[in-house]
């Protein structure tokens, strides 16, 4: 798997604060990030940050607009700052991106082409937010692509599971972290 890159998006500490339903979210993602540094997979963190002052905010975007207004994704807000449940080590990459997908606004697919990183594996907060705008972006750019089902979460159960379970299986392979664990071991 020296193609590939797990990337951990906006596991902030705000949208944990909102999303986190106490179903041992941060431990799981824990879990697949640690496996990934064993199995020498780039592990890849990507965050939303928004310059202060939001000049990079439309009124015509309608969540930025509404997170902006409650305080999220101001950058330099302790709230914008990675879990330190799953934080980066020393080395890993963190790119920060200005929209939903990981790619929008950063040099995401310049750090995964220099490196010839070729197939991503997905993990974040939401579910129907980063995961799937990056999911869809990453599919145009012809990325092979896993979802760590288990290692997404949303506000909506519902709307995870319809994703997961019905549209993400259409582009990528969506499996659990134990079984993504299993297939990675050294």
């Amino acid at each position: 798997m020296a193609d590939s890159a797990l990337l951990v998006m906006d596991v902030q500490r705000d949208i944990v604060d909102i999303a986190d339903d106490g179903s041992g979210y941060l431990p799981r993602l824990r879990r697949a990030i640690d496996g990934a540094w064993a199995a020498s997979i780039p592990v890849i963190y990507v965050v939303i940050g928004l310059r202060p002052g939001h000049p990079d905010v439309s009124t015509r975007n309608r969540v930025l607009t509404a997170a902006v207004r409650d305080g999220l994704f101001t950058e330099g807000n302790p709230g914008t700052e990675i879990h330190p449940d799953v934080a980066p080590r020393q080395g890993d990459i963190v790119v920060t991106k200005r929209r939903a997908s990981a790619f929008s606004g950063s040099d995401l697919d310049l750090v995964l082409r220099a490196r010839g990183i070729d197939s991503l594996v997905l993990t974040g907060i939401a579910t129907s937010g980063v995961v799937l705008h990056t999911l869809c972006q990453a599919n145009d750019l012809d990325f092979g692509l896993t979802v760590l089902a288990d290692a997404c979460l949303d506000t909506d159960p519902e709307v995870h599971r319809v994703l997961t379970g019905k549209l993400f299986p259409q582009w990528a392979d969506v499996v659990g972290v134990e079984d993504w664990l299993d297939a990675i071991a050294p």
